[in-house]
């Protein structure tokens, strides 16, 4: 199998030169800009999904700052006691003369795992290298005020992760042995059946699932495996194709462990690494700003001033604004859908509920931990290390000349106060990368069910498929076909949105029926 996989010199850039103008190409489809100043445009897709939020956030009274709290309760599980009773108003209860016949309800027709599990699935396919590298990115080029448009984009992607999870639940589907098949190609061809729109929603609903199982082969996997060989090869001075086909035959061994066992699997997995990984990352971030804390309300103000009125260079407050915004897109995925797929799986009865412990997700990702980077980062640079406003991601380090940026712009943040961290930063960046393989097999594996039947052999072939994709992202460099596949993860957006635009009216009905049983009770 190694020989197989263990590609011969060049092969590699042969296939990635072959791919590329339709890589190209792809990408800048789905990321073409509308102008906004002179040589500033903001993507079409990235417009949607903030405007789309924005109006969502204000749609449902800014419901993402005023349920925090009762999120945080519905994930403790403080009113799971509404799925062990019937609900009057479910449309399958047996209800004769206004007598509750079914007082004992089939708990498998109702999900599959808890609150928590369900979040820390979501989180952990969005939770990851965009949180390390991308922050670092926005920081580098848009300077200290593009964390503050990140944190707002953040804050208006509650709503939309609220809208698109609440319909997730919805309108799943559930096989007689319990087991959930949700997600955006379920609420597009079901819900705009509803609206008298079934041919539309047929075929957002295929594209939807072509796009996603496309997104989870590459940027929700093969990426993922690369940047973490990479990671460990550079930080143990490796080389060698047959090295790095090693790493990913061990990924990928580990990797299927944990999948085959399905989404059970997967949120047991999950809701023990994730915690983990984060609580070890925010820890880390809090001891560097501890270390600096004198400079505490100077990082603050930087971020807060530039933001409105960014240094010289960075392309003013347009140029802020759309680099803050694209990296908060990217990074927490609100709109894109992906999400849903995770949270469909969750054990109620009341779709809303799992709405709202989604909105907590990109709380966490790009609020705290988005934050967190970035005041590291602003903090590591009060010296004038390096100058904001790089050109492609990269600054360049006013003592040396040395260009630096992403992944490598962190760790040397994190090193210049815990010396050494950037290997524990290597572990983190090993556990973002298996967790997002994780979620996004099961993101892909429900696409895949969804347009080739759920079959055992559908279910087989996939994860042989997802395995292997592990193991070529480890061994070959294929930067077209992660910038391919990247693109496709965004491409998602177009389809989710059209759909929540047409049904968010029915996550309405949904959290006033939550909230009502709740006062019931």
């Amino acid at each position: 199998m190694l020989n197989l996989l263990n590609f011969e010199p060049g092969i590699d850039e042969k296939i990635d030169n072959a791919f590329a103008p339709i890589a190209n190409a792809w990408e800048s489809l789905i990321l073409y800009g509308v102008p906004i100043t002179e040589g500033k445009s903001m993507p079409i897709v990235v417009i949607l999904l903030v405007c789309g939020a924005a109006f969502f956030t204000i749609y449902f009274g800014f419901i993402n700052l005023r349920k925090i709290p009762f999120a945080i309760k519905v994930v403790k599980g403080e009113y799971d006691y509404l799925d062990q009773h019937p609900d009057p108003n479910d449309p399958d209860l047996n209800i004769v003369e206004g007598d509750i016949v079914d007082t004992i309800k089939d708990e498998s027709k109702h999900g599959e795992v808890s609150h928590f599990q369900a979040l820390a699935t979501a989180v952990s396919g969005t939770v990851g290298l965009g949180n390390i590298a991308g922050v670092a990115v926005a920081v580098g080029l848009g300077g200290p005020g593009a964390t503050f448009w990140m944190v707002i984009c953040g804050l208006l992607g509650m709503t939309s992760k609220f809208v698109e999870c609440t319909l997730g639940v919805k309108y799943r589907d559930i096989d007689s042995n319990g087991i959930v098949h949700g997600g955006p190609m379920y609420y597009l061809k079901k819900g705009l059946a509803e609206k008298n729109l079934v041919g539309l929603g047929k075929f957002l609903g295929a594209l939807f699932a072509v796009l996603c199982v496309g997104a989870s082969f590459g940027g929700g996997n093969a990426f993922q495996s690369n940047q973490a060989t990479q990671q460990i090869t550079t930080m143990f001075a490796l080389d060698g194709g047959a090295t790095k086909t090693i790493i990913g035959v061990i990924m990928a061994a580990i990797v299927g462990v944990v999948i085959i066992g399905g989404i059970k699997r997967i949120a047991q997995f999950t809701e023990k690494i994730v915690p983990f990984m984060a609580v070890l990352y925010v820890l880390a971030s809090l001891v560097i700003i501890g270390y600096h804390y004198d400079f505490i309300d100077d990082a603050f103000g930087m971020i807060f001033s530039q933001a409105f009125n960014p240094q010289a260079g960075m392309g003013g407050l347009i140029g802020v604004l759309i680099v803050g915004f694209q990296r908060a897109a990217f990074s927490n995925e609100a709109g894109a859908g992906s999400a849903a797929i995770a949270h469909s799986a969750v054990r109620t009865k009341y779709p809303a509920s799992e709405g709202i412990v989604a909105l907590l997700e990109p709380f966490i990702d790009t609020v705290v931990i988005c934050t967190m980077t970035a005041l590291v980062i602003i903090m590591f640079n009060q010296d004038n290390i390096f100058t904001y406003g790089g050109v492609g991601g990269q600054v360049v380090l006013n003592t040396t000349g040395q260009s630096m940026g992403g992944v490598d712009l962190t760790a040397a943040a994190y090193d210049s106060v815990i010396p050494h961290f950037s290997y524990v930063l290597t572990i983190a960046i090993v556990l973002f990368a298996f967790s997002t393989m994780i979620s996004w097999s099961y993101y892909g594996l429900q696409s895949w069910k969804y347009l080739f039947g759920k079959s055992k052999q559908a279910d087989l072939v996939f994860k042989i498929l997802f395995l292997l994709f592990v193991v070529i992202g480890a061994a070959a460099k294929l930067d077209s076909v992660i910038k391919f596949s990247d693109a496709m993860i965004l491409a998602l957006v177009f389809p989710n949105m059209i759909g929540l635009f047409f049904l968010f009216p029915k996550v309405k009905e949904e959290l006033n029926r939550y909230l009502n049983a709740i006062k019931a009770k």
